[in-house]
């Protein structure tokens, strides 16, 4: 098959250049690579004829494939080199000033028809086309690090960009065997967009000490299936680069509370706690590998106290099969006796508000997380509220830890840990579909490739039920006070008509 882009010229040879060199030399383009450092663009060659060596050596490369993909590559001695290209990509500093001089100067280079592209990943790519001579032929073409291992690309079209720019590079995209989503130009463009909500709801969570940073890890992977936790993923990825763009996000959005950064990331890239990287970061490191402290004991109780649940329970019902399973003795009167462990199952509300409002014991008052089904799940999670008596916690501890199955006790938090997290995700998510950022299904697709979520943030929120995530979203907003949880229209209307987040209207 020919290439849709005949030569390609690739402007930046650092790891994402040489990456994006890759993946147009095996659509079988010829490639001509150029860097204002000296000798750069020759290593960068170099490099890409001893990785397709090593793909040969593997077994995931033809012999002869490899060799046409190193004789495609060049090396470009000067911008005036690209003059034949009908592509050129730039990775270059993320610098407005630096990539707008660029592009002035390939223009005066290129053909009329020859296709920009610009690899930022947090520029307006409307600003970088501003004062050009061709602003159509300007597209955004944002890959991700590792380039051949992450099979999402997005392309983003500025304010005048030519539709038919967008389709190239989107059809030249799926012959290198990757994924295209498309995405109007807006901060973060879809995945980094999209990604506000996990780190930066964790962090709020870790603020208010409702749990340390390896509890929170622990409930999101074993309630979720996330891949990393919150605080795992910030340690890989390094708070030099994670802070900044939460702040990026934040500001180029005028200051949406959605977004927020967090004091706890400022203080410590102020600090030098970067993450693995450095050794230290929300964890400690020892030959690359995490110090994680032990889970608490289960308490040894000699004797379990009758457990009363409150008739406002989210899934009452499985509350009591549970409990059943795990051999408790279940109080069904009206009221709790004087001694029954009394339980409540809120969505968004902390366990105080359930407490006064009930008017039950908080000295004897817990809450369990039932947002899901209990058998979906690897962990239990209960809170306590600031009058709970330390034998009922211990009791309901070493009750839901019967089975053998993980138990997590944290401090009073509207919606725990993973209804707050969750929540503020799928928000997020239907929020960039009310703004038409992309489609539902692009969106679906970039965040499970390009941030390797277990599923989309629209099939979460089906998942749990778009009505649900509104409760949490309403009671949080309640508890809180904060805009930051207001639902978005998209979820609000949604959730009302009892219709999938993923329905687009006609």
């Amino acid at each position: 098959m020919q290439a849709i882009f005949q030569t390609a010229g690739i402007v930046g040879t650092g790891a994402m250049g040489r990456g994006i060199a890759q993946m147009a030399a095996q659509a079988g383009s010829t490639v001509l690579l150029f860097d204002v450092q000296p000798g750069a663009a020759e290593t960068a060659r170099q490099a890409l004829q001893q990785t397709w060596q090593t793909l040969v050596a593997k077994g995931k490369l033809p012999t002869a494939q490899a060799d046409d993909c190193c004789a495609r590559v060049h090396v470009a001695s000067g911008l005036e080199a690209l003059s034949a290209c009908d592509l050129v990509v730039e990775a270059v500093v993320e610098r407005l000033d630096v990539k707008r001089k660029l592009f002035a100067d390939l223009e005066t280079v290129v053909s009329p028809q020859a296709v920009l592209a610009t690899n930022t990943s947090s520029l307006s790519v409307t600003a970088i086309a501003a004062g050009l001579q061709r602003p159509g032929q300007l597209a955004g073409y944002h890959f991700f690090n590792p380039v051949p291992l992450m099979r999402v690309v997005e392309v983003i079209a500025g304010l005048k960009t030519n539709p038919v720019v967008c389709q190239q590079l989107s059809d030249f995209t799926r012959q290198f065997g990757h994924t295209p989503v498309a995405a109007q130009d807006t901060p973060g463009f879809i995945v980094n967009h999209a990604g506000r909500g996990y780190g930066t709801e964790a962090l709020r969570v870790a603020s208010e000490r409702v749990a340390d940073f390896a509890t929170i890890d622990r409930i999101l992977k074993d309630q979720m299936s996330f891949r990393l936790g919150p605080f795992e993923l910030m340690d890989l990825t390094a708070l030099d680069v994670s802070h900044p763009v939460m702040e990026s996000i934040y500001h180029q959005y005028f200051e949406e509370p959605r977004y927020r950064p967090s004091a706890i990331t400022a203080q410590r890239l102020a600090g030098g706690v970067l993450g693995k990287k450095v050794g230290e970061g929300f964890y400690r490191y020892a030959q690359g590998v995490a110090e994680i402290p032990a889970e608490p004991a289960v308490p040894a109780v000699k004797a379990l106290p009758p457990v009363w649940v409150s008739p406002k329970a989210a899934r009452r019902t499985e509350i009591y099969q549970l409990l059943k399973d795990l051999g408790a003795s279940i109080e069904t009167g009206q009221v709790p006796s004087g001694e029954a462990l009394i339980l409540v199952a809120p969505l968004g509300l902390d366990v105080t508000t359930l407490a006064a409002v009930e008017r039950l014991d908080p000295a004897r008052t817990l809450g369990i997380d039932m947002m899901l089904d209990d058998k979906a799940t690897r962990r239990r999670v209960l809170a306590t509220n600031p009058a709970t008596r330390s034998d009922m916690r211990d009791a309901a501890h070493a009750l839901f830890a019967q089975d053998g199955k993980s138990v997590s006790i944290i401090r009073d938090s509207g919606g725990f840990v993973t209804q707050r997290v969750v929540a503020t995700i799928v928000n997020i998510a239907a929020d960039m579909c009310q703004q038409g950022v992309c489609t539902p299904a692009d969106l679906e697709v970039a965040v499970t490739l390009g941030l390797g979520y277990p599923m989309g943030p629209l099939a979460m929120g089906d998942r749990i039920g778009p009505a649900n995530v509104l409760e949490i979203l309403f009671n949080m907003q309640t508890v809180y006070g904060d805009p930051r949880y207001r639902p978005s229209p998209w979820l609000r209307r949604r959730g009302a008509l009892g219709l999938s987040l993923m329905q687009q209207e006609e």
